[in-house]
Order: C-alpha cells, then sequence, then structure tokens
C-alpha cells in the first residue's frame, strides 16, 4: 500500500477577464470518441468482478477510481480520470529493467538507452523529441522526462491542453520512442558525450562516498557493484548492436506497464493505450532477472554489544572538503511480501516507532548534543535489502562520543517501552496527515498519482485510496500501545549483519578498526532524551495585545479577494474559495529583507533563516512549540527576499487562528534562546568547506555574491565571519528587524472569512505600530560590477575534469515594467534552447546547460540574465563564446516563429496549470494591498507569457544582449589556468576540432 502524503491545488479560474481567454472548447474535458478521432473500445479491461494485476494476492481494498488492464501481449496498464490540473494527461510508462538487470559488459546501458530513445524513434527524426513535445506544450525536463534506477526504467510525460489530435499524437510519439527506438551506432556515439557529461558533472566527493557507501552496505550483492550512470568502460565500449541486445532482452510488453491520469474518459484512455501497444511483441528471448542476493555477514564477525549483531563490512571516507557523517545500518534481506492490511498495520507501526526515536535523538541534538542531527529511517532498498540505517553528522573529531550518545538513546527505545503518551502524540501527527490527505483527494495531482502506481509496482505493492489509509490507521489504534511498539522497535534493530561507513575531513581519526571498536563497545542506556508528556494548549497562550481596529476593508478588485486594513498600519489581502478543500496557505510579508543588512550585520542574515524560529516566542522553546503543535497541522517557513521578509505555511481550514497567532506572536512576543543559533552556527561552520567540492556548488556559493558586485549581503558566511557569531549578536541584529516595516498578511484558501478578519483583529491587528524603515535602508539595491574583458575565475577542489561557468547580462527590476520581463522570459527559453542545441546535442560538452531570468520586483535594481553550464575546463572559454554569440545573434537577427512557439506554448500552459492553485494567485498578489499596479498587470499576465513578435525579441536582445558587456565567470581546478579562448565568431561549437566531445577514459 502507498502511504504516500498527497497534496495537490486545484480552482476552476477561467481567463476570461484577463487579455487572453481560453477558448470554450479548451474547457471541456475529453470526451468519448468523436467523429473527428475513433479510437476502439478496450478489449483488455479488468471488470469490478475481476482482481485487478495490481492487486493480486492482497486484500487491501481496490481504488476503483482506477480502471486496470491486461492485454494479450501482457502489458498491464492502469488509466484515471483526474483534472487536476484541468485539460492535462500524465503518461508513464515503466520498463522492468534498470541497472540491476544489466551484466557486467552492460553496465550503464539501461540509462544510455533511457537517453538514446528521445534520441531517434520511428516516429521521431534526429534530435526532434525536445522539440516536438515542446510544441505539444510539454516544458523538457519538467514535463517530458526518464528517469533509471537500479530496478526500472521510467518515461514521464505531462502533456497539457489536451484535446483528441494532441493525445492521439502524444500516444503516437510515445509508442514509438519505446516500441520502434534507432538504436544506430550513429546515435550511440552521438548520444553518449551527453551521458559521459552527466557522469562527469556527478562526480567528485560525494559520488566517491555514495560509491563507498553501495560497496560497503550492499557487499556481495549485485547492488553494491551496479551504479545506473554506468562505468566508462563499458559506455565507451557501447555500440547499436550491444544496446539492441540488452533493448531486445528488456523492453518487452511483458515487463511493462502503462500508467495514465488525465482528464479524459478511461475508456478513451484504455483505448489508446491498447491501440498504440496492442501489435507490440518482443524480439528474441526475454531477460531473466538475475538473483540480487542476499546481506551475509563474514565467517568470524565482530559482533556489536547489545545487539548480538556480526559487524560486517566496514568503510571510512577521508574528504577534507566534505563535514563528518557516519551512517550504519542494520541488514535484512528483502522479501516480497503479501500486502495485506495486517502487513500494513506493521508498517505504521513501524513508522509510530522511528518517530519516536527521532523526536528523541532530536531533543538531544536540541539540547547540546554531540552531534548536529541523527535519525533512524527504515528502508526496502531497489528490492535488495529492508534496512534500518541510523545516520549521524558528529560536532567535532570525537566521533566515538556522538555514536555512543546516539546509540544510548536507541538502547533506551530498545529497552524499555515507550509512554502511552508518546505514542498519542506521534499517532496525532500521522492522523493530521492522513486527514489532510483525505480532503485534498479532489485536487490531487495527475502527476503524482500516476507516479504513486509506477512506485507501487516497483516495490511490488499496492496503492490505497487515501480514505482507506485513514481507516487502516484509525482501524489499528487498538495496537498502538507501549507493548506492540516496543515489539516493533526491537524488530528494527535486529538483522542479519550491521555495516558502516564514516566520512571525515582529517586523516587519521578513524579507520575500520577503530569503527568496528567504536561499534563492539558497550552501550550505555541513555533515557535523558524522553519527552516530558505534558501538553501545551493555545488557550493556555497570552494575548498578543489589545485588539486593534479596523479602518478599512472591502474588495481589493479581482476575484473575491478581499482586502482589510488595522489602525496600526497592518494590511491583510484574503481569498476565500472551497477549491483547495480544508486547505489555506497563509504567508506574511513584513520589514525589509536584504535590505536590512550592511557589512557588519550580513553573517546573521544566513544564521536567521536556520535559528530564527528555532529561538521560540514568548514562553515557549523549540520543544514546546512542538507539543503545541500536536494533532494540529501548522508550518514556519521563514525566508528572506529581497524587499521583505517572509514567514509561510500551508495549513488546514481548522487551524488557520492558531497559525495566525504563532506568527504574530513571533513578531509581538519573540524569545531569544541560544541554543538555535549555536546549532545553526555549527552547521554553517561545517557545511563551509562543502562549497569546495566542485564547481557547481562554488558557484551556488559565489554566483550571487559576484553578480552584486561582491556586496557582503550576500556573500556565503567563512568560518572566520562565523567565529564572532554569539547569540547576544544575533539578537542585537534580529531584535529591531522583527519589529520596522510594514506588515502584509496573505490567507488563501477555504475558511470563514468573518473569523478570520476576528482573528487577525486579535493578533496582527494587536501589534504595536512598527518603526519605519530608513530611507537609505529602503533605497539599498544590488549593483552590478563593472565588467572585465577578462573572465574572473574561481577554483574547486574537485575532480580534475570539472569546471563551471556563468555569462550574466544585466537587465531590468521594478513592478513597474513586469510585463517587460514575461516578454525577456521568452526571450530568454528561446536562449536556453539554444545553447541547449549547441552545448549538449552538437557538442556533448554539457549535460545541461541552461539560462535562466532574474527580475526582481520589489525592489528598482539587481535584475539579470544568467547563462550557465557545467562543462570539462577545456570548454569553459568555448562556452564564454557560445554563450556570447547567441546572444549577439538574437540581437541581430530575430528567432523565427517555430523558435517562438516552441517556448511560448510551454510557457502558458505553465500559466494556465498554475493559475489553478491558489498559491498562484498569492505569489501574483503580494504586495497588491499597497501597490495597485500589481493588480494591473496580473490582468495581462498570460498574454505577456504567450504572445510575442520577432521584432520584440529581437529589441529586447539588443537592449540586454547588444551593448551590455556580461559578467564571465569561470570556476576551475585548483592548480589549472583557465584555457584560452579561441577565436569561434560564426563558428558552431560542435564543428571546433581542437575540443574533445567526451571526456577520455578514467579523467
Amino acid at each position: 500500500m502507498n502511504f504516500l502524503i498527497r497534496a495537490s491545488a486545484a480552482l476552476s479560474v477561467a481567463f476570461a477577464a484577463f487579455a487572453v481567454s481560453v477558448p470554450a472548447s479548451a474547457q471541456d474535458p475529453l470526451t468519448p470518441p468523436a467523429s473527428s478521432y475513433d479510437v476502439p473500445a478496450p478489449q483488455a479491461v479488468q471488470g469490478e468482478d475481476q482482481t485487478p494485476w495490481l492487486y493480486k494476492d492482497s486484500n487491501v481494498p481496490v481504488d476503483r477510481e482506477w480502471v486496470f488492464g491486461e492485454m494479450a501481449n501482457g502489458l498491464r496498464y492502469a488509466v484515471r480520470r483526474n483534472g487536476v490540473p484541468p485539460r492535462q494527461v500524465s503518461i508513464r510508462v515503466r520498463v522492468d529493467a534498470g541497472s540491476l538487470h544489466e551484466t557486467d559488459e552492460e553496465q550503464g546501458y539501461a540509462h544510455l538507452l533511457e537517453h538514446l530513445l528521445f534520441r531517434e524513434s520511428q516516429y521521431l527524426g534526429k534530435a526532434e523529441a525536445i522539440a516536438a513535445w515542446q510544441r505539444l506544450g510539454a516544458t523538457f525536463g519538467a514535463d517530458a522526462n526518464a528517469e533509471t534506477s537500479p530496478t526500472h526504467t521510467a518515461y514521464k510525460l505531462d502533456i497539457p491542453d489536451i484535446g483528441p489530435e494532441k493525445l492521439n499524437e502524444s500516444f503516437k510519439l510515445l509508442s514509438g520512442m519505446i516500441k520502434a527506438p534507432v538504436l544506430s551506432d550513429e546515435n550511440v556515439a552521438t548520444e553518449l558525450p551527453i551521458v559521459l557529461a552527466e557522469k562527469r558533472e556527478r562526480g567528485g566527493a560525494a559520488l566517491r562516498v555514495s560509491d563507498l557507501t553501495r560497496r560497503t552496505f550492499f557487499a556481495g550483492q549485485r547492488l553494491s557493484t551496479r551504479n545506473p550512470i554506468g562505468i566508462d568502460e563499458t559506455l565507451i565500449a557501447a555500440n547499436g548492436t550491444k544496446v539492441q541486445a540488452f533493448y531486445d532482452r528488456w523492453y518487452r510488453p511483458e515487463k511493462t506497464v502503462i500508467v495514465v491520469a488525465g482528464d479524459a474518459d478511461p475508456m478513451v484512455l484504455a483505448g489508446l493505450v491498447e491501440q498504440w501497444f496492442g501489435d507490440w511483441q518482443g524480439t528474441g528471448e526475454a531477460g531473466v532477472a538475475p538473483d540480487f542476493g542476499d546481506p551475509v555477514a563474514p565467517q568470524g564477525a565482530a559482533i556489536a554489544n547489545g545487539t548480538n549483531l556480526p559487524i560486517g563490512e566496514l568503510g571510512v571516507a577521508v574528504e577534507p572538503d566534505l563535514p563528518r557523517n557516519l551512517t550504519y545500518a542494520i541488514m535484512r534481506p528483502w522479501r516480497q511480501v503479501q500486502d495485506t492490511i495486517v502487513y500494513n498495520e506493521g508498517l505504521l507501526l513501524d513508522a509510530l516507532a522511528q518517530a519516536i526515536i527521532n523526536r528523541r535523538l532530536e531533543a538531544r541534538a536540541r539540547g547540546g548534543g554531540s552531534y548536529l542531527y541523527a535519525q533512524v529511517s527504515q528502508d526496502d532498498v531497489s528490492r535488495s535489502t529492508d534496512a534500518t540505517f541510523v545516520a549521524f553528522a558528529p560536532l567535532s573529531e570525537d566521533w566515538e562520543a556522538a555514536l555512543a550518545d546516539v546509540r544510548g538513546v536507541i538502547a533506551d527505545a530498545i529497552a524499555t517501552p515507550p509512554t502511552q503518551e508518546e505514542i498519542d502524540r506521534e499517532a496525532a501527527e500521522f492522523d493530521v496527515a492522513f486527514v489532510n490527505s483525505v480532503e485534498q483527494e479532489a485536487v490531487q495531482a495527475g502527476r503524482n498519482l500516476a507516479d504513486n502506481i509506477v512506485n507501487a509496482v516497483d516495490i511490488r505493492e499496492t496503492v490505497a485510496s487515501p480514505q482507506v489509509v485513514l481507516n487502516v490507521f484509525r482501524g489499528m489504534t487498538a495496537r498502538m500501545n507501549p507493548e506492540q511498539i516496543h515489539a516493533r522497535t526491537k524488530a528494527l534493530f535486529k538483522g542479519d549483519v550491521v555495516r558502516s561507513v564514516y566520512v571525515t575531513p582529517s586523516i587519521g581519526e578513524a579507520d575500520q578498526a577503530k569503527l568496528q571498536l567504536a561499534l563492539a563497545s558497550e552501550v550505555t542506556v541513555d533515557d535523558t532524551a524522553r519527552l516530558a508528556a505534558k501538553s501545551i494548549s493555545f488557550d493556555e497562550l497570552p494575548p498578543i495585545g489589545e485588539p486593534g481596529t479596523i479602518t478599512e476593508q472591502g474588495p481589493l478588485g479581482i476575484l473575491d479577494v478581499e482586502k482589510v486594513e488595522f489602525a496600526n498600519g497592518v494590511k491583510a489581502l484574503l481569498w476565500s474559495n472551497n477549491a483547495e478543500p480544508g486547505r489555506v496557505t497563509v504567508k506574511v510579508r513584513f520589514g525589509a529583507g536584504y535590505r536590512a543588512f550592511d557589512e557588519n550585520s550580513a553573517v546573521y542574515a544566513a544564521l536567521g533563516q536556520g535559528a530564527l524560529v528555532g529561538s521560540g516566542l514568548g514562553e515557549l522553546g523549540q520543544n514546546e512549540l512542538d507539543r503545541l503543535a500536536t494533532g494540529r497541522k501548522l508550518g514556519f517557513n521563514f525566508g528572506i527576499d529581497d524587499a521583505v521578509f517572509t514567514f509561510t505555511a500551508q495549513t488546514r481550514s481548522s487551524d488557520v487562528e492558531d497559525q495566525l497567532y504563532l506568527f504574530a506572536a513571533k513578531l509581538g512576543d519573540p524569545r531569544w534562546d541560544a541554543d538555535p543559533v549555536i546549532r545553526a552556527k555549527a552547521a554553517s561552520e561545517l557545511a563551509y568547506n562543502t562549497f569546495s567540492t566542485g564547481p557547481g556548488p562554488v558557484l551556488n556559493r559565489d554566483l550571487e555574491f559576484f553578480t552584486s558586485d561582491q556586496d557582503p549581503r550576500f556573500a556565503t558566511p567563512t568560518p572566520e565571519m562565523l567565529s564572532n557569531v554569539t547569540p547576544e549578536g544575533f539578537r542585537e541584529v534580529w531584535e529591531p528587524l522583527l519589529a520596522q516595516g510594514p506588515i502584509e498578511v496573505l490567507v488563501f484558501g477555504e475558511f470563514d472569512q468573518a473569523a478570520i478578519v476576528e482573528k487577525l483583529r486579535l493578533t496582527f491587528g494587536a501589534l504595536p505600530p512598527r518603526a519605519p524603515i530608513a530611507p537609505e535602508v529602503a533605497e539599498r539595491v544590488p549593483s552590478f560590477p563593472t565588467a572585465e574583458a577578462a573572465p574572473t575565475v574561481l577554483t574547486h577542489r574537485g575532480d580534475a575534469n570539472q569546471a563551471a561557468a556563468a555569462v550574466v547580462w544585466p537587465s531590468g527590476a521594478g513592478i513597474a515594467r513586469i510585463r517587460e520581463s514575461r516578454q525577456v522570459e521568452i526571450l530568454v527559453q528561446i536562449f536556453s534552447n539554444r545553447l541547449l542545441e549547441a552545448l549538449r546535442e552538437q557538442a556533448g560538452a554539457s549535460y545541461a546547460p541552461q539560462a535562466f531570468s532574474d527580475w526582481p520586483s520589489d525592489i528598482n535594481g539587481g535584475g539579470k540574465i544568467v547563462a550557465i553550464a557545467q562543462l570539462e575546463p577545456e570548454f569553459v572559454p568555448i562556452f564564454f563564446a557560445e554563450a556570447r554569440k547567441i546572444g549577439a545573434d538574437l540581437a541581430a537577427n530575430p528567432p523565427s516563429a517555430d523558435e517562438i512557439n516552441r517556448v511560448t506554448e510551454p510557457l502558458s500552459q505553465r500559466v494556465r496549470r498554475a493559475s489553478t492553485g491558489n498559491q498562484f494567485w498569492l505569489f501574483n498578489l503580494e504586495g497588491a494591498s499597497s501597490d495597485p499596479l500589481r493588480i494591473e498587470f496580473l490582468r495581462s499576465l498570460l498574454a505577456d507569457y504567450s504572445q510575442t513578435t520577432p521584432e520584440i525579441m529581437k529589441f529586447l536582445a539588443g537592449r540586454y544582449f547588444g551593448n551590455a558587456n556580461p559578467l564571465q565567470l569561470a570556476v576551475i581546478p585548483e592548480g589549472q589556468e583557465l584555457a584560452e579562448v579561441p577565436d569561434v565568431q560564426g563558428v558552431p561549437v560542435a564543428s571546433i576540432p581542437a575540443v574533445r566531445a567526451a571526456p577520455a577514459v578514467g579523467r
């Protein structure tokens, strides 16, 4: 059974009031076959008197929203109607073949084949797939993608704005990809550099640790030597014949499941599956799945004290730029289960047991423990093992003490049953989640529903409706007692062998002998982390202040949004609607955002995101806030934007009033506990060196800093900067920031509007008047650096064949020109397509080069257009030249109508789909309580993203690419020099012979 908590949003908002309206014909779901479109009636549908193939040998109630079928050729399918978002169909094709099905000589072929299916097939010529799906409105990567895991390969398509012809065309193109790919030597040679580029970009310290972990934990099993990305030797030896042989063994109808969820008649969807895949027959002899193996302890293994578990393989990785991390796992063989109600009740008891331990571990860490975090999790890994993992991050080189502390908390859980109060507390959290899932069932996104079926097939289990999950959970209340939870806890820490990997930055700190000794050492039971049982009620909390006075209340002027203003200056936007049953989004915008900081206080900005919420409010610390939230769905996300700070939460209709109290109390009566600051400081110090592990992390660390002319507000704090941080300094910076600047509260969702207005009066309306933002603070905007002819060069300490580069042009900012920003987005998407074509499709130089636009709307500065890619070092100057050449060409020559259509169709569909959710409207109406321009410009949003001309694109390209000098930023390995920039004027990157298109073996 699949216990994922599913959440999605849907609102039926037509664009009739906007500049572009949706045609009436596009507003109705797909109906059964019409004269212009004839789908044969499906013949393989399993009736309600049959047990669907997914539920064989299970007593889990069948989710009858799904229609199941099993065709004569062995292909199985599941289809259902789903209108979230409207007019979209999500198609998944799962093939039961992943890296575990490869021979030693085929390592990486499953993933290579995934790429090749997009290269050329029966109905798509060479490199036509991306453009074809874009013309159908699908964004490459987001709506048209695939994944390869150890156990399967899954192709994922989300097609918007479906009509009969488009749906038929989608199935046709997809069937050609799956049934008849062109696996020629030429296509393999063309796609191979892209796969090798992807492999290279995943390299470095993290990959080395991942490989060590896989070899250690799954020693003796097939998974230990099978990474889906493959190895250089086998990939470079690949050719069409070899890949075809792999395809013939595994790409067969009897090994394939097709899942479709969308805004269409299920019989039409089933008919399309049968029409386009019914004639598929496998070629040659079918593959037989190999034995994945079981975890087995080595003979003569030492025994872990207190558990009687044999200590198996151990690994120690010394990575100077990675923080300390220790993971140990109790390994058991994986066996296919009978997916019954009783089995799922056991899973829920396991989950409760883990939640209790994890809460205790977190309490220990919060109280000044020897580790930054720790977590226990049970997982069935790739149908290879059933394991309980324990992972934690020691705060110092004394990892043995941290291991002893973590094991002590776990030993207490093994030795002594939990209290009923602890169980009830975690059960209340589960119940809230399951109830929320039931409330949201009507607005579950089709793509998530389809993915749930794919995941269930992969783990050989079923799916269940949210109501069934809730019924099962509430029906097992009698089993949620200390004795049964204790029994499940003890079982989680029993197995056939325990294995461990420790990652450390220091040579000599640990080795396998020390790790074995630590695991074999006696464990001291630690019962100090057990949590107090006393619950806290919102009724016990003090009022925020004297209730406020409403000075203005009325319609905002768009949709049914209401604006409320209080005497203390707080403004609120409320939109009560029932399109997302039971769900409410609350967002509070306040203060000055990044403008509030200067060189001396900038270090506290980053720490605020990690420590401000945890430092509590009033008399409540973090542990008390957790108890207060028991049985409720409350959130407390804090963010820093260009010009405002934000609190955000997704809550329920029944909890929104309490959510408003929490946010208001944080502003009106903040608490300043020291421990969260100390912990956030430690986390930042431990994480800093990880930015040096490769070119991508360095760009993540420094791109904003350099594009803002090295503004200290956007610098990632160094250990030296962090060394001066204190809890007292944290309070000194943040306390006045919480009390200054205007407040805007947005509440969008299903709620009682009158009750929320009153609650606002008692909370935000009761806050004292706010201090103004100083004029010099309000005027702070990032500057763009004066571009130098030579690139700025940074270095990383990762692999010698890894580099990254960015070309950045200054652009616009501010709400007054927001319509221009939407047209710039079209231009940047065209740029991105050209960059992808040049560097990925033609040259194989980069796996995922891209361009994006950053146009701040709350400040009048800091806008930029960024082109970015990860490459080999010798490709960096080629990237600079190609990016500048694309910009110059767009400034000189307008793009074609087809180029424009390939980006405006996906953009417009993205807007249409997003507009079915409350989040879309909330995001676009932020700030509208004070700035009516946001309302005016919202009316043209769809037109701005979907309509343009080649001349407008040329004009904007001339404005931003034609005259401005871009910033060029390169990240290369330490010890290397930046390669010289070749003269590539007018020459495609792919035709430059001096640069190799793929890395050599072993680089």
